[in-house]
């Protein structure tokens, strides 16, 4: 028996995320992720302004005027959500928590992609996987799909993207489109002077690149397009002025107590959070692997919105 409150989450956020879908991000859906190619469809008269390389010359010869062969995009898709279920993603400083935020996105995708006639699928991940929902279609197998992430107690508390990857590229034999939502904070990223220390003695890069491997993202990216959307909140990026607290960890357990009064702290972790960041990106872009940082504080419709538009132009280039 699913709780009336839960209930009532998964009702305001398919409210919400629907609306959003019908007014603009159903189409750009459409739009950003194409099918795999083009299916014959039939053979009509040729018209001013059609492409002179679509005549069926084999026709038009018969028929002693022109025709042209009519194509249409083998559209049907899988979308594959992989959710980071990780401790930290409970924190969140304002309304919502990164889960929420992360299941509400994940409404988003999915209620475009059944618009759009595609199937959607579920890995949820911590230090394994957790959990695996086949793709299929329907607005209930969508509900199913929120209710897991909201709903889904994970056995472990920490991250392992590696594994996520490797499981996704084990169980999904055709090209998809895989999106990953985590705080990717978790993860640990070596400097240029180690990547090259380490290769001088032919150290294998996966081995100490951490959690999140360059190799791991490449090879999942090769088979599939995948897509990483990083969802943070403001406190995680820099610290509020609230004098002496003492923090836990959400996935190590590691307990430090923490002065928010001084400005040398505070601007230390500032610069320690921005430097992460950094290597994130130069990770995603190492990997060729197109990245949006959303934020629990921050609405995420015109950031997903400008993030279609501009992947859709550099896939037109």
């Amino acid at each position: 028996m699913i709780p009336r409150d839960l209930l009532r989450k998964i009702r305001l956020i398919e409210l919400r995320t629907n609306r959003l879908v019908t007014e603009s991000l159903a189409g750009q859906y459409h739009s950003v992720f194409k099918g795999q190619g083009m299916n014959f469809d039939e053979v009509r008269e040729y018209q001013p302004g059609d492409e002179v390389r679509s005549i069926d010359w084999n026709v038009t010869a018969r028929m002693s005027h022109p025709f042209v062969k009519k194509f249409v995009e083998e559209r049907e898709l899988t979308l594959l959500l992989i959710v980071d279920l990780s401790g930290s993603g409970l924190f969140g400083s304002g309304d919502q928590s990164k889960r929420e935020l992360a299941a509400e996105i994940a409404s988003v995708l999915a209620f475009s992609a059944i618009r759009n006639n595609d199937k959607v699928g579920l890995i949820l991940f911590t230090e394994t996987v957790e959990k695996f929902i086949p793709p299929r279609k329907g607005r209930r197998h969508v509900l199913r799909v929120i209710r897991e992430i909201l709903c889904h107690e994970p056995r472990r508390r920490g991250t392992d993207l590696n594994r996520a990857l490797e499981f996704l590229i084990r169980v999904t034999p055709h090209r998809a489109i895989a999106v990953v939502l985590s705080d990717f904070l978790g993860q640990t990223f070596p400097t240029r002077a180690e990547i090259d220390a380490h290769l001088r003695r032919r150290v294998v890069l996966s081995e100490m690149l951490g959690q999140t491997s360059l190799v791991a993202l490449r090879q999942a990216n090769r088979r599939h397009d995948v897509v990483a959307v990083q969802i943070i909140d403001r406190f995680e990026m820099e610290l509020p002025r609230l004098g002496r607290l003492v923090l836990r960890d959400a996935e190590t357990g590691e307990v430090v107590e923490v002065d928010t009064s001084d400005d040398a702290k505070r601007e230390a972790f500032a610069r320690r959070q921005a430097r992460h960041q950094e290597e994130l990106i130069r990770l995603f872009r190492g990997a060729r692997i197109d990245s949006i940082q959303l934020r629990t504080d921050q609405p995420y419709a015109a950031a997903l919105g400008r993030f279609f538009e501009v992947r859709e132009k550099r896939r037109r280039r």
